[in-house]
């Protein structure tokens, strides 16, 4: 487009201003974070989710630690197949920049280990303050200890249906997908978090066989 910027030594980016830029398209790329939300939906219930027009080479810790919990996939170019082929197995998640394990999937993995086998360690070093949906996982049964960044979930066999509180986006997606897995009615309050990350969330979950409705308070 005729911008001139340029890496520093230091790795800082330099910008020297220019008279006009030029037009052009450019296609804008899936999200990476709502592909690993509905993948992570198929495996806490144990069920079997492709999500197409992903990019595969954009989920590189994600997907690893999807094989590690023990989540069998299916990767084509622009597509995955997540299915549930047993009991999850618990993980150890450190959170880091592209391409480690991104912080906005640090929540949606603390639900669906809430219910794996042992106990998994996540250390938060993007945000460490960024754990206020685990104290929501517990009332819901979970067995969640945090402590100065590091949280460790030891799995239980299931979780019960309550009336819980998002404080942000991504806890958000981690309280609905414990809802999805969770026995009997869930209750996700200031919901609209959701919608500054998500489009219609709940109606793909729907699609995929989910009993979940939003209502107006």
């Amino acid at each position: 487009m005729g911008a001139r910027i340029r890496r520093g030594l230091t790795g800082e980016l330099l910008v020297e201003g220019v008279a006009h830029l030029a037009g052009m398209e450019h296609p804008v790329i899936p999200d990476r974070i709502e592909a690993g939300t509905l993948l992570m939906g198929g495996a806490i219930t144990g069920g079997d989710v492709t999500v197409l027009g992903c990019r595969p080479e954009h989920m590189p810790a994600q997907l690893g630690k999807m094989r590690e919990m023990g989540i069998d996939l299916q990767i084509g170019e622009r597509s995955i197949r997540a299915r549930a082929a047993g009991p999850l197995r618990s993980v150890s998640i450190r959170t880091l920049p592209f391409p480690g394990f991104p912080t906005d999937m640090q929540a949606q993995f603390m639900a669906a280990l809430c219910l794996a086998q042992g106990e998994s360690v996540i250390t938060e070093t993007i945000y460490p303050d960024r754990f206020i949906h685990a104290a929501e996982l517990v009332r819901m049964g979970a067995d969640i200890r945090v402590d100065n960044g590091t949280a460790r979930v030891r799995g239980v066999k299931t979780l019960e249906g309550a009336s819980v509180m998002a404080s942000d986006l991504r806890a958000s997606a981690a309280l609905i997908l414990a809802g999805l897995a969770a026995q009997g009615r869930t209750e996700c309050l200031r919901v609209y978090h959701l919608d500054r990350g998500y489009e219609r969330l709940e109606e793909k979950f729907r699609n995929l066989g989910a009993e979940i409705v939003r209502v107006s308070s």
